[in-house]
């Protein structure tokens, strides 16, 4: 009979948490559905050597950018893994490959309507000029490098034009001698007119490492490159991308590819692309109940899944959409935040996959690392990282002829040491660890830890050295703040990176149970680092950026990125370290900074700053888009792909110091739910709020850690019902546990709890 009652009781629980995560499903395809970019003027910033404002396709390995007016459509293309890859300052830079040319001189007077589908990641565009009126409807597949596009005549007038694939064009080259210059390529092109036509361009002379890339398209419903459509008319354009680091005959794969396309394989192909979208957007979902918000956050995220998958190629400050050479800030990889910052947002909304690519160019450049160590400040053991690096070791900054003979006055100023541009920074490779730090704590995937624990090691090994004894604390000495403040000490940034150093590489260490050795000394530093100076500025008790050195900036966010995203303080911090930090804040007001978005909000989640105004300034924000979500007249790109997405993760689902806490930083009068948010420990979160009250909260436990809830009905029982055929009564501030691998956990309040019939293990 027990057995019986056991097995009842599971079937409940398993119907409960399927109906629950059917129902999850169901809301959020219904609410990323509803979420639409909208254009309805043609994009102005593109080409660019910045963030550009026109709709954009990607798989996180090729990409396509849509430009120009109706009777000249530009389809501007790229890859991840297309780069100049020469060490040296100005040599190094993502490429552009080509473009894909609609000329259709009917549509010159025409109107402008493009709309974005996030849910399926497909874009359509209706042109209207009278009779004449042709729809465009277009996807890149996600699951195979294939530029899709379809035009339909639904007017009665005919509408015909061409399509032609093109080298890059003089709009596409950034040249401005001496700095910006136009480096030799490779490049052919063919079959224009015939049945398929193609493009190669590449890098193979004065370069580290040879790359090469190529496009090859063909037209389905028309002659060679023409086509001409009466009313109810179609025409299919399809165009394969490929690299050389993909495949060794990259032209002859894309030629073949496009050239045995048939309607059948297309109709395969668009449904495996609207799989793998619906899949993605399953990996978790919000819902704040605020329509704006929540485009925001999906637009992120559809941004990020666009052009982030490719590991050994991460996206560059503009993401996969370069469309002229050479980019600003040669679109590298800045280490002194810009990298870092796309990936804050997700992990805790469990999009491994897009996180993935973060390690390899960090990884990669250890070696380099290593000798700036050892030639810079005599640490052997540990990493030392310019600011600006490639994929593949590539240093993108490193000091060349180019930098001593036209812009020699980062050497004088003393921003180079050795051959590096560190701008008097030393945290570069600290700053990393904000995200593989979370990485691992969200995870505890030992796989993963093994991969980045020789770089964290190397990290903490250079923080457990390069602090000086003094007093009766460990000084940090001769390290910027900000770029070029040559000789700061103790800047706030590097005493909260230095002690994510040294606990992460703790942390680690003990997972892997390696390195007992080094804990002593790093242990010793982490608990002696000098405090975080402060200063008075109107009557409050603020943070200085520096002991010694700069004070306070006026703009960016140095200021508070040693709360987020170096995680230094939170809920459960000394209460006048969070005041400090909460008046700080206040006195920063960097809510729409250009640099430092990304990194206060979160912050002011973290510690606690009223939630409607964190509200009220995220709505703000959220209204200073472009179209395609990027942020208007900031040419930084991607990097504030994480700004929303974060901010309210952590408004949700906060897991500070492994607490965790469920709508701890949210407006009162907003209802909102979640699911499958990750959260430290390895657990995926799921919670609604209704009225200002909890409804429920599931937990699955990926690798059976001790939970430490919050309890969300305080001062009330809470009934734990667990996948393992458990139910329990428990009551406290805290609700802490054991859990086992894969158990998933039920919370409600004891008052709404119904029992189903049996006997089950309570108190």
């Amino acid at each position: 009979m027990r057995k019986y009652q056991l097995f009842s009781w599971v079937a409940f629980f398993y119907c409960l948490v399927v109906g629950q995560t059917l129902t999850a499903q169901d809301r959020a395809a219904a609410i990323i559905s509803a979420c639409k970019a909208v254009f309805t003027e043609p994009p102005i910033h593109i080409p660019s050597t910045v963030a550009v404002d026109a709709p954009l396709l990607g798989n996180g390995y090729s990409a396509a950018a849509l430009g120009g007016k109706p009777d000249s459509l530009c389809f501007y293309l790229a890859r991840n893994d297309f780069w100049r890859l020469q060490s040296g300052f100005n040599e190094s830079f993502p490429a552009v490959l080509g473009k894909l040319q609609l000329s259709i001189p009917a549509l010159k007077h025409a109107s402008y309507r493009v709309e974005q589908s996030l849910y399926n990641a497909t874009m359509s565009g209706k042109f209207i000029d009278g009779d004449t009126r042709l729809l465009l409807t277009t996807y890149l597949s996600a699951t195979e490098d294939l530029l899709v596009i379809q035009l339909h005549n639904e007017g009665p007038a005919t509408v015909e034009g061409t399509a032609d694939l093109l080298l890059p064009q003089r709009d596409q080259f950034n040249i401005n001698p001496p700095l910006e210059n136009k480096f030799a390529d490779t490049t052919a092109a063919g079959g224009q007119h015939a049945a398929v036509q193609w493009i190669t361009r590449g890098f193979t002379h004065d370069v580290s490492i040879n790359t090469m890339a190529a496009a090859a398209c063909k037209m389905i419903g028309g002659t060679g490159n023409h086509f001409r459509l009466q009313q109810g008319q179609s025409a299919t354009i399809v165009c394969a991308l490929s690299s050389s680091f993909k495949e060794k005959d990259y032209l002859q794969q894309t030629i073949h590819e496009v050239a045995r396309l048939t309607p059948q394989r297309l109709s395969a192909a668009y449904k495996a692309h609207t799989a793998w979208w619906s899949k993605f957007w399953h990996e978790s979902y919000v819902d704040t109940g605020d329509s704006l918000l929540n485009k925001q956050y999906y637009l992120s995220h559809y941004i990020m899944a666009s052009c982030s998958r490719d590991v050994h190629f991460p996206a560059s400050i503009f993401g996969s959409w370069i469309t002229r050479e050479i980019p600003a800030w040669n679109g590298d990889y800045h280490l002194n935040y810009n990298y870092m910052a796309p990936y804050y947002a997700l992990y805790s909304s469990n999009h491994l996959e897009q996180a993935a690519p973060y390690e390899s160019p960090l990884i990669d450049f250890m070696e380099r690392g290593k000798y700036y160590s050892r030639k810079v400040t005599g640490i052997a053991d540990g990493v030392l990282y310019p600011v600006g690096i490639g994929p593949m070791g590539i240093e993108s900054t490193r000091k060349n002829q180019l930098m001593e003979a036209y812009a020699h006055h980062f050497i004088e100023s003393g921003n180079v040491e050795d051959e590096g541009l560190f701008f008097g920074q030393k945290t570069d490779a600290a700053y990393a660890l904000v995200n593989m730090a979370p990485a691992f704590y969200y995870t505890y995937r030992k796989a993963y830890a093994q991969k980045v624990y020789p770089y964290v090691k190397a990290v903490a090994q250079f923080w457990a050295q390069y602090p000086r004894w003094e007093n009766g604390r460990y000084v940090i000495e001769n390290d910027a703040i900000h770029e070029g403040t040559i000789g700061d000490r103790n800047p706030i940034l590097s005493l909260g990176l230095a002690r994510l150093a040294l606990q992460t590489a703790i942390d680690v260490s003990r997972f892997l149970q390696t390195d007992s050795t080094y804990l002593i000394r790093w242990d010793s530093v982490l608990t002696h680092l000098a405090p975080y100076p402060t200063q008075m500025r109107n009557d409050r008790k603020v943070f200085r950026y520096t002991e010694t050195g700069t004070a306070w900036w006026g703009d960016n966010s140095l200021g508070i990125q040693h709360i987020f995203p170096a995680g230094q303080i939170g809920p459960g911090s000394d209460t006048d370290l969070l005041q400090t930090a909460r008046n700080t804040i206040g006195a920063m007001q960097r809510w729409m900074d250009n640099n430092g978005s990304n990194s206060f909000f979160p912050a002011a989640v973290r510690v606690g700053y009223p939630a409607d105004s964190i509200w009220y300034f995220l709505r703000k924000y959220s209204l200073h888009t472009y179209p395609n979500g990027f942020q208007l007249n900031n040419p930084h790109g991607i990097e504030n792909c994480s700004t929303v997405p974060a901010t309210i993760n952590e408004m949700m689902c906060m897991s500070y110091q492994d607490v965790l806490r469920l709508f701890s930083v949210w407006p009162s009068h907003q209802d909102a739910a979640f699911w499958n948010l990750r959260a430290r420990g390895a657990f995926l979160v799921s919670s609604r709020l209704a009225n200002n009250e909890v409804s429920f909260v599931s937990v699955k436990s990926e690798q059976g850690r001790r939970l430490m809830l919050e309890n969300p009905w305080p001062g009330q029982q809470v009934v734990v019902k667990s996948s393992r055929g458990t139910v329990r009564t428990m009551k406290g501030t805290r609700l802490i546990m054991s859990t086992q691998k894969d158990e998933i956990l039920y919370f409600e309040k004891a008052s709404s709890y119904q029992p189903v019939s049996g006997n089950h293990n309570g108190q």
